[in-house]
């Protein structure tokens, strides 16, 4: 496989927001995404977004115009579970916990060292989702122990 011509990033998750433009702006300022595109869709809904994070990001929309609401649905639409993780690197992960903590993240799991190596912790957006954050960068050198 190999990657699309002018990204670093071939995987991007996308996520379904009930009020997508407040959790655009949360992201942002609690997280650190940066907006690169937002589309604004019909009544304060968003059509489409794209949000970055060092060489990776997410796509999001507002729930209630997902096209295709039989494939996927939101947290909220499933009593609030998540049903998969997304795992981000961040450089300091202690500055990262602090400032979510702030802001008001669902904590799940307290800032910690990983036994495969760095430091991270796991909360929830107000969505719903899971957010793991950390300084373990699984992609950084090749793995021969697998």
């Amino acid at each position: 496989m190999s990657s699309l011509s002018g990204s670093n990033s071939t995987i991007t998750p996308g996520l379904l927001y009930h009020d997508a433009a407040n959790a655009i702006e949360w992201l942002c300022r609690v997280f650190g995404f940066t907006k690169r595109l937002v589309v604004p869709g019909e009544s304060g809904t968003i059509a489409h977004a794209h949000l970055a994070f060092g060489n990776g990001g997410i796509m999001l929309s507002s729930a209630e115009v997902y096209v295709f609401p039989e494939m996927c649905k939101s947290p909220r639409q499933v009593g609030g579970v998540g049903t998969a993780e997304i795992i981000v690197f961040v450089a300091d992960a202690d500055e990262h916990f602090k400032r979510s903590l702030a802001e008001g993240a669902e904590i799940l799991i307290p800032i910690e060292s990983k036994p495969y190596g760095g430091r991270g912790y796991a909360c929830k957006d107000p969505e719903g989702y899971v957010w793991a954050f950390g300084s373990y960068d699984a992609w950084a050198e090749p793995r021969n122990d697998a």
